[in-house]
């Protein structure tokens, strides 16, 4: 039968030879990298003493932080405490009589949503980065106009709660029929089912990836845009007597270039995390690949992506990363200026 392909599927406790060490030290990894992303991001306005407003991108990425913070808070301890008690994630909530025909346990199908839900909402929140970056350098006065940083947070908070409602209802779908849940191996991962089973398991896995390619092709689109924005400013001839009063300036300020450096880097960042899962959603729906091990990398990878983030932007905020990176720019601007114009 096809459903006897995933071998943990019903199991009751954990398939042995496994160690909660790797866990522990990714549980803790995530949590001490968001809590001094976060730390780092509240010290840099209390620095100015009265701060002004917080930017549209200055909340975004203090949202990513905490989403990545809460994930790791409601997922890991569900894995340590499978470990510490040798019982599968179904085992330790059951879900009653329904148990015993194979189907996943209640903490089995919570934490299949979470997964789902702490996998894609980072996502969305890095496309809002991405469209305002690009807005901030191709659209300057239309941005200024419509996301001043005095109205930022006002006009986030109802997008954000929005976005989470449907993100949430969409990732709930498997727990109200359409898509199915499965216990992984060694029983302390579930999430939605990969490979085989009914057509709304295959087409809601097929779906879920699409939608993260989706999101991470128009991420990659506004992230080329911002660049090329960048790369117009930068060709434009510097006036000794500053720009005309209004205009914006002509070469790229400071500012939005590191805000593109770090969406780059943690965009590249996504598609490494994201790209196993989304050929392994593809690769079970239409050939029923029952390769527990490749679909077990790829959840890894998909996790990884949460606890990796806040590191990225730790090392980014370091005084050497960034001086690094001006000093690289301040180069290539010397070195555009000592070109020689061909007429």
């Amino acid at each position: 039968m096809e459903a006897d392909g995933y071998r943990c599927r019903s199991s009751r406790a954990l398939e042995g030879g496994e160690s909660a060490l790797p866990s522990s030290l990714l549980f803790g990894a995530g949590l001490l990298g968001n809590l001094l992303a976060l730390f780092l991001l509240g010290q840099r306005r209390l620095r100015r003493g009265r701060p002004p407003p917080a930017s549209a991108f200055y909340l975004l990425v203090s949202g990513l932080a905490v989403t990545d913070l809460l994930g790791k808070c409601l997922l890991s301890p569900m894995v340590l405490v499978a470990y510490a008690r040798n019982r599968s994630l179904s085992e330790l909530w059951p879900a009653g009589a329904a148990a015993a025909g194979g189907q996943p346990g209640r903490l089995c199908q919570l934490f299949a949503f979470l997964m789902a839900f702490f996998g894609l909402a980072p996502t969305l929140l890095l496309l809002a980065m991405a469209l305002e970056c690009w807005l901030s350098l191709a659209h300057p006065y239309f941005y200024r106009r419509h996301l001043p940083r005095r109205r930022a947070a006002a006009l986030l908070a109802p997008a954000a709660a929005a976005a989470a409602a449907l993100c949430a209802l969409f990732c709930a779908l498997p727990l109200l029929g359409f898509g199915a849940t499965v216990q992984y191996c060694p029983g302390t991962w579930c999430f939605i089912r990969m490979a085989g089973g009914a057509a709304p398991a295959r087409g809601y896995s097929v779906l879920y990836a699409s939608l993260l390619g989706a999101l991470g092709l128009a991420i990659g689109l506004c992230n080329l845009a911002s660049m090329r924005s960048l790369y117009r400013m930068a060709r434009r001839p510097h006036r000794r007597s500053g720009p005309p009063a209004g205009r914006a300036p002509a070469a790229p300020r400071m500012e939005e270039l590191d805000h593109l450096v770090l969406l780059a880097l943690m965009t590249v960042l996504f598609t490494v995390c994201s790209l196993p899962l989304i050929v392994r959603a593809y690769v079970g729906a239409f050939a029923a690949d029952f390769n527990e091990k490749a679909d077990l990398t790829a959840l890894r990878f998909l996790s990884v992506n949460s606890i990796v983030d806040p590191w990225v932007f730790i090392i980014f905020r370091t005084s050497v990363f960034r001086k690094f990176l001006h000093r690289v720019c301040r180069r290539l601007n010397s070195k555009k200026a000592t070109t020689p114009q061909l007429l």
